[in-house]
């Protein structure tokens, strides 16, 4: 089930707002993974509705207090490139505000390197999921094929020292990069695929289940045709049979043994 959320009021909205004014992406290779991304954990959780996914999406953690606010503080706040939280309902949110979510922070994290991206924010970042809860952080870097993956433990985030074949703990799914791309797969081995793939395996099942009908049509027709021979013949031999039948029943009216005939 999905759940609509309260609008926040126009105050929160001032405070915590939407955007921060960042694009989405710097690039096509990190706009193609982070929906390719966000689209398959979506497919695997899509019968789970206790499963939030987003991209791009604010997450405020903390709520200003009032003092903070007279003093003009800034909120904390990080946009993972796709982030995911167990025990929140699906539903459309303008931003996280970990404080209206029940106060549980997103477990997952997801980050595509770009080349807008300094060192000094990617370490921001990390102090940030470091500090606020996430229990695995995944950052790619496009430019070098390079993947790097972070676990919780003892209350801090470690780094996963072998990251090819790795299977996420929370999410089932496996890690891999192959020919200069980062691959996913699903928990039954199905690879994380975009839109367009998508379409085509659609198309693909679409032309084989034609294929298949058209063999069932045609193997219906031979039937159909072997069965017509086959009765047509059944009536032919019949026929003879009656005519033979009628010329014997002759022979006998005019007093002629057939077995007398050579």
């Amino acid at each position: 089930m999905v759940q609509q959320l309260s609008p926040p009021t126009i105050e929160d909205e001032l405070l915590y707002p939407d955007s921060d004014g960042k694009p989405l992406a710097d690039n096509t290779i990190q706009l193609r993974l982070i929906f390719t991304i966000k689209g398959g954990l979506d497919a695997l959780f899509k019968d789970r509705d206790d499963v939030f996914i987003a991209a791009d999406l604010l997450w405020y953690p903390v709520q200003l207090t009032q003092s903070e606010i007279r003093a003009q503080k800034k909120p904390k706040k990080q946009a993972p490139d796709v982030m995911v939280v167990f025990g929140r309902p699906k539903g459309e949110r303008g931003s996280y505000l970990q404080w209206e979510e029940d106060n549980i922070a997103p477990q997952v994290a997801f980050e595509i390197l770009s080349p807008g991206n300094k060192k000094k924010d990617m370490e921001t970042k990390f102090k940030f999921y470091q500090e606020h809860g996430i229990e695995e952080y995944y950052l790619y870097n496009p430019k070098k094929n390079r993947l790097q993956g972070w676990l919780r433990k003892g209350g801090k985030l470690e780094e996963i020292a072998q990251m090819s074949g790795w299977r996420s703990p929370l999410l089932g799914i496996r890690f891999a990069t192959s020919e200069g791309d980062l691959v996913l797969f699903h928990p039954d081995g199905d690879r994380f695929v975009d839109f367009v793939e998508v379409v085509e395996q659609r198309d693909l099942q679409k032309q084989r289940a034609d294929l298949e009908q058209q063999r069932a049509i045609l193997a219906e027709n031979e039937r159909d045709r072997e069965r017509l021979e086959k009765e047509q013949t059944q009536a032919a031999l019949e026929e003879e049979r009656k005519k033979n039948q009628q010329l014997l029943d002759r022979l006998i009216q005019l007093g002629i043994d057939p077995e007398s005939l050579p």
